[in-house]
């Protein structure tokens, strides 16, 4: 992993950069992963090591609760077996949900950790973000993104396809 200092509101420029972030945030989450993204397809979601920190993050607190938001879903169940095989087993303690239409347009992308933790990325098509550890003031915005995208779900991933 590349030597990446925390500091809040810092900008940072690079796709690497930006895997190696997540999995800072993703390591340091304890109780609360929120994440919004387009489709996941960036970040290297798809790595095993993705799939190895949020199964750790799931596994390690029995309260652990990890919710993401994507606008579409095709990547995450296509090319993310691991991430997607998580739903099985800790369906209980994780959620995957679709937006709706009128959220469709956001082309940002966040991780919010514990309320104090997160990496947001300014555009899809940038690899421009900021990440900061311990930045509950900064984390309070994302969180009431967040809340404000679940308001704009239009379904939930499963894993079992439901019909006869």
């Amino acid at each position: 992993m590349n030597n990446i200092t925390p500091l809040p509101n810092q900008i940072i420029d690079s796709e690497h950069l930006y895997s190696d972030a997540i999995n800072i945030i993703l390591a340091n989450a304890q109780r609360e992963l929120l994440i919004f993204d387009q489709d996941l397809s960036r970040g290297d979601f798809a790595s095993v090591r993705k799939f190895d920190l949020m199964q750790q993050f799931l596994s390690q607190n029995i309260t652990s609760q990890l919710t993401i938001i994507l606008q579409q879903t095709a990547f995450f169940t296509e090319k993310c077996p691991r991430l997607f095989s998580l739903l099985n087993t800790y369906g209980h303690k994780m959620s995957v949900h679709v937006t709706n239409q009128s959220v469709k347009h956001a082309k940002d992308c966040f991780i919010l950790a514990d309320g104090k933790h997160y990496i947001k990325r300014m555009h899809i098509d940038q690899a421009r973000f900021k990440f900061a550890l311990n930045d509950a003031a900064s984390a309070s915005l994302l969180n009431t993104r967040f809340k404000e995208l679940k308001e704009a779900i239009q379904d939930v991933v499963l894993v079992t396809q439901l019909g006869l």
